[in-house]
């Protein structure tokens, strides 16, 4: 790879980081890919998010290959000469740096078409909230661009620079968010028995809740119980009448997600009943459990290998969720990690005010999704 192309890789991925963008608002980030792959000679589609459809030789198959492109609403700390220039946004989960790999295999690509097939470069908006990947698929994603396979690769601080990792089967854990409320009877502090006081009810309800995990679901399951918030009505001398309970659920299985949503229900309603006050309980799936097809992923691993020494084809699932899950529950495909390395922004926690993307990966990403791309759309030799 010149230095040229790593040089306007760099300068992308950095222009990105210092114009961060969040949810569904990515005019500046999609009009950048836009004109990316427009002066590439790339077909390009501009809808919820941007699409690059590249055709070589005759072969009839069609892989996609995604990045995410939003930020988060965080304030940045890492003080780095490129940070962020709007106030309150950052590219925290390095969506930055997927992009720009993502550009770079276009360029690489386009530039030496040596694969038979259509290659789809796919640049989703809103995938933090979760909502990114169902509304490109409800503008019709497959209807107009049917593939055969999808992929999806993200940067994984603290794990070694480079390293790629994946597993057949399940790869992210479903996110479920719950609110309860409690609707009991506010009163005085100092006559809490004349009224029902929706805080105790809350408090006994937080604990109970958590021996789903600890006594109602396997050992070694991976799922994850948190309350998160506790808000009541109440005041100096006033006890409340209401109390609401928001949260988080991590599951690795439907079963599993099925289940605490059932224990749930099944708890605050006997609590509630036996402190005969009014409860409303929902629960809402925002990411399914994300699961790699079997023969994507080895053809993941496989390329994975012939461009880094560190691969690892069967690590553990993450807990972290991912709206890719939306894809694949519809078309085979594979999700991976890569090492954004250990030693300072680049072994930040993902989300953290101080986090980086390893500009390093710059070269190993694009390299890899060219890899990919040539072996599952490989030219027939004669």
């Amino acid at each position: 790879m010149s230095f040229d192309f790593l040089d306007a890789l760099h300068a992308v991925r950095r222009d990105l980081h210092q114009h961060p963008e969040t949810g569904f608002d990515l005019d500046r980030t999609k009009s950048i890919v836009r004109d990316w792959l427009a002066e590439l000679g790339i077909e390009t589609h501009v809808g919820a998010g941007v699409v690059g459809v590249l055709k070589a030789g005759s072969g009839n198959r069609a892989i996609a290959i995604r990045a995410d492109m939003d930020a988060l609403p965080i304030t940045e700390q890492t003080g780095l000469p490129y940070a962020s220039m709007n106030s309150g946004t950052m590219h925290a989960c390095g969506h930055d740096g997927h992009t720009a790999m993502l550009l770079g295999a276009a360029r690489a690509l386009a530039e030496n078409p040596d694969f038979a097939g259509t290659a789809v470069f796919v640049f989703q908006p809103n995938e933090e909230h979760g909502l990114g990947a169902k509304a490109m698929l409800d503008e019709g994603f497959l209807q107009q661009f049917p593939v055969d396979e999808i992929y999806a690769i993200h940067n994984l601080p603290g794990a070694p620079l480079g390293q790629i990792s994946t597993r057949p089967g399940l790869i992210c854990a479903s996110e479920s968010l719950f609110e309860i409320e409690i609707q009991g009877r506010g009163g005085h502090a100092s006559m809490p028995h004349v009224g029902v006081d929706a805080l105790t009810v809350g408090a006994e309800m937080v604990l109970a809740l958590q021996t789903i995990i600890a006594r109602k679901i396997r050992p070694g399951s991976g799922a994850v119980l948190s309350i998160t918030e506790l808000n009541t009505d109440g005041a100096r001398n006033v006890l409340p009448g209401t109390a609401i309970l928001k949260g988080d659920v991590r599951a690795q299985t439907t079963g599993d997600r099925q289940a605490i949503e059932h224990f749930m229900q099944q708890i605050t309603s006997g609590i509630a009943q036996a402190h005969n006050v009014e409860r409303r309980f929902d629960f809402r799936v925002e990411f399914n459990e994300t699961i790699n097809a079997g023969e994507p992923t080895d053809a993941a691993v496989r390329a994975a290998r012939s461009v880094v020494p560190n691969v690892n084809g069967n690590r553990e699932p993450m807990s972290f969720s991912e709206d890719f899950g939306q894809f694949t529950d519809l078309i085979p495909g594979c999700f991976l990690l890569i090492g954004n390395g250990t030693d300072g922004a680049h072994g930040q926690p993902l989300h953290s005010p101080n986090y980086d993307f390893n500009d390093e990966l710059l070269a190993i990403g694009t390299e890899f999704w060219q890899a990919l791309v040539k072996d599952r759309l490989r030219i027939a030799k004669d």
